[in-house]
C-alpha cells in the first residue's frame, strides 16, 4: 500500500501546526477526505477514522451551537488515536475542546487560510499522486515546448545524448535513463527517482548534472507524457510512416499514448525533428492536421484533373 507522510503534505501546502508538531511523522493512506457533519450530530456508525477529518465554516459554526457538554463528548469521539489529522479552513477558530481532545489523543490539528473547497482540492490532489501506484519505463522524458515527451529506443542508439541537444534547445529535462510514472485518472505522469533527479548519462563523459551545467530552467521535477517517440536504426527494408497516417499508440501504466517512430541515421538532426514532431502533435491536437490538409488537396487535384480528361 502507497503512503504519504503528513509531514510532507505540512511543508508543501503550507499548513499552520496549531498542535502536534511531533506529531507529523505518521502516515495517511487514503486520499480521501471527511467533513464530519453526521458525526456532530452524534451519528458515528460508520466513522471514517482512516482519513484526515476537515472542518470548514458549516462544521465550525454548527459546533458554536452546541453546549459545552455535548461538545466534550462529540469531540473526544472525532479524535480517534487512528485519525492522521483535523484540518480547520479559512484560519477558523479552533474550539477549545476539539482542541483539548486533540491533545489527548495525540491527533495533530492543522489550519489554513484557504476557503474549503479551495483547500479541499489542494489536499485530495495533493494526495491522490502520492498514493498513486507507480512503475518505471526507459527513456529520456523532455519537456518540449510544454509537451510531455518520452523519448524510447534501443541501447545506445542516442536517446541521451538526444535528450542533451534538446536541452541545449531550451527545452527542459524531467528524467533520464529510468522514469517513474503514475497514473491519475486517464492521464500518466512521470518524474526522475531521487537518486537521478537532474542528471544523465552521456556515454563517453559519464554522469552530469543537468541543472548545474545549464541552470534551473533547464529541469523540471514532472511532466504529463502526452507523446512517445521511438527511436529506431533505419534500415533499407523497413518501410516508415512518410504521412503522418499512422495511429501508433503505446501503453503507458493503463492508458494508451500517441507513438511515433523515428528512423536514426547518419547526417539526420533527430532533436530538431522530434522538436517538430511535438510541435506538429501540438497541432493536431488543436484542430489542424497538415496530413488531411494534403490529402484533400490531393482529391481535388484528381477530381480537377479528371474533369479535363
Amino acid at each position: 500500500m502507497e503512503k504519504a507522510l503528513l509531514e510532507d503534505l505540512v511543508h508543501s501546502l503550507r499548513l499552520e501546526v496549531v498542535y502536534g508538531e511531533d506529531e507529523l511523522n505518521r502516515y495517511i493512506t487514503t486520499s480521501d477526505i471527511s467533513r464530519p457533519g453526521l458525526e456532530l450530530t452524534g451519528y458515528f456508525n460508520y466513522y471514517p477514522a482512516d482519513r484526515l477529518q476537515m472542518f470548514g465554516m458549516k462544521e465550525i459554526s454548527f459546533c458554536e451551537k452546541m453546549g459545552h457538554e455535548e461538545r466534550c463528548i462529540i469531540m473526544r469521539k472525532l479524535c480517534n488515536p487512528k485519525v492522521p489529522a483535523i484540518i480547520i479552513a479559512r484560519n477558523l477558530e479552533i474550539p477549545e475542546e476539539l482542541l483539548k481532545c486533540a491533545k489527548k489523543a495525540k491527533v495533530p490539528v492543522l489550519r489554513s487560510p484557504l476557503a474549503t473547497s479551495r483547500l479541499g482540492g489542494d489536499v485530495t490532489n495533493y494526495l491522490e499522486e502520492k498514493l498513486a501506484v507507480r512503475s518505471s519505463v526507459h527513456g529520456v522524458l523532455m519537456d518540449i515546448y510544454g509537451l510531455g515527451v518520452l523519448i524510447q529506443g534501443d541501447s545506445g542508439i542516442g536517446k541521451s545524448e538526444t535528450g542533451l541537444e534538446l536541452i541545449k534547445k531550451g527545452h527542459r529535462l524531467i528524467a533520464d535513463d529510468r522514469v517513474d510514472v503514475f497514473q491519475h485518472e486517464s492521464k500518466v505522469t512521470g518524474e526522475a527517482p531521487d537518486i537521478l533527479k537532474n542528471m544523465m548519462e552521456i556515454r563517453g563523459v559519464g554522469i552530469i548534472d543537468v541543472m548545474n551545467l545549464f541552470g534551473a530552467s533547464a529541469v523540471r521535477k514532472s511532466a504529463r507524457i502526452q507523446l512517445v517517440v521511438y527511436l529506431e536504426n533505419w534500415t533499407k527494408d523497413k518501410q516508415f510512416d512518410r504521412l503522418g497516417h499512422g495511429d501508433e499508440t503505446t501503453r503507458i501504466a493503463d492508458v494508451d499514448i500517441p507513438k511515433i517512430s523515428i528512423p536514426v541515421k547518419t547526417g539526420r538532426n533527430v532533436a530538431t525533428i522530434i522538436e517538430v514532431a511535438a510541435m506538429n502533435y501540438r497541432a493536431r491536437s488543436m484542430g489542424y492536421d497538415a496530413t488531411k490538409m494534403f490529402n484533400d488537396r490531393l482529391s481535388k487535384l484528381i477530381e480537377e484533373n479528371a474533369k479535363n480528361e
